[in-house]
């Protein structure tokens, strides 16, 4: 992981936040080290097949045909910590500085003790994360990089007794999709860290008279803010909201809800002739998906901290609004989602697909 910029420390230490993450992230399930090897050979491999099928699945271009759509990085999880580390540092650079432009000053030991417990939010998560597409922190013409946790994929193929070759493959269509719709948009990730960047300018700013001041966060509600709207997720959230800022923040929800609920149904469009056992595997995981939101005790409050309930809703409105999207003016018609940033769908939309095809398609 490259260094992370001192202009975007803020009120967390990133890089503290980093190195803390990663000691954190619990190891993964036990492997022989050839096993290791081969996993993590297979999932490149993977990678590389989803990339061409995704492109004839959803009928997207992307802007640049000849530049790939991702970096493929195979991590671990201390490795999926420490990038997301420097992912939330980017996307917090707006706490950095107030409106006006001055810098927000943080005593040594309190960005130290918000990097604790951004690391322990990223320890968590990374047991439960199987790939990512981050858009955010590449560079000018670089495509983004695709994280492939291979520890838990491994866990979970292990746990769902599905075929671990179409299962690597299976979880590739889908990140490789996001790489897709983010190369075929290529105004889509500043758009989404304009929106994102916004919301958390606001709740930043403290200065009297500032669009923050009502709210006076403290730095610990400041950094719970930044890691749910970093994720999009949390109705506890929303409660600390100014109107505006609420709007925003649907907003943004809204846009991830596109992006997850696409990337989950076209990973199934391949169907058995890509992915042979594709039937089974979307039963497991669905069964696996609805195990979790009946859990009850301390797992149960863990999934509130984490917002998955929230994320599981938003991979399942999304893809009820795709599918009813293309049912009514078909995959090129559903395309027009990508086209510009009008034509995404606001919060009232995604749960009222028809709504969205008549502002958009008349």
């Amino acid at each position: 992981m490259g260094r992370v910029d001192p202009a975007l420390a803020g009120p967390v230490d990133w890089p503290a936040a980093a190195r803390l993450a990663g000691r954190l992230a619990p190891p993964g399930p036990p492997a022989r080290r050839d096993e290791l090897h081969a996993l993590v050979a297979d999932l490149r491999d993977a990678a590389g097949r989803a990339a061409g099928h995704v492109v004839d699945i959803t009928g997207l271009t992307p802007a640049d045909p000849g530049r790939a759509l991702s970096r493929v990085l195979v991590v671990d999880r201390a490795g999926w910590a420490r990038a997301n580390a420097q992912t939330f540092a980017v996307m917090a650079a707006p706490l950095a500085t107030r409106s006006d432009g001055t810098p927000v000053h943080v005593p040594d030991a309190a960005r130290l003790a918000a990097a604790a417990q951004v690391a322990a939010v990223l320890a968590l998560l990374s047991g439960k994360v199987l790939g990512q597409f981050d858009p955010f922190t590449a560079g000018a013409g670089v495509p983004g990089r695709l994280l492939l946790v291979a520890p838990n994929v491994l866990a979970t193929e292990r746990a769902l007794r599905v075929d671990p070759g179409h299962f690597r493959l299976w979880v590739a269509l889908h990140e490789q999709t996001h790489a897709l719709q983010f190369a075929a948009a290529p105004w889509l990730a500043d758009h989404v860290r304009t929106r994102a960047g916004r919301l958390l300018a606001d709740l930043a700013d403290l200065s009297p008279g500032g669009p923050g001041a009502a709210l006076a966060p403290s730095l610990d509600e400041l950094v719970e803010q930044l890691v749910h709207a970093a994720r999009s997720t949390g109705d506890g959230l929303t409660a600390m909201l100014t109107p505006g800022q609420r709007d925003v923040f649907e907003e943004v929800g809204a846009v991830m809800a596109l992006l997850e609920g696409h990337a989950d149904v076209m990973m199934d469009e391949v169907g058995p002739r890509v992915v042979p056992t594709v039937r089974r595997i979307r039963r497991a995981f669905e069964a696996r998906r609805d195990a979790g939101t009946r859990a009850r005790g301390p797992a149960r409050v863990l999934r509130r901290l984490l917002g998955l309930d929230l994320k599981l809703a938003q991979y399942r409105e999304g893809a009820a609004f795709v599918r009813a999207v293309r049912g009514r003016v078909g995959l090129d018609g559903l395309n027009a989602v990508w086209s510009a940033p009008a034509a995404l769908p606001t919060p009232a939309e995604v749960a009222d697909p028809g709504a969205w095809v008549r502002r958009v398609h008349g």
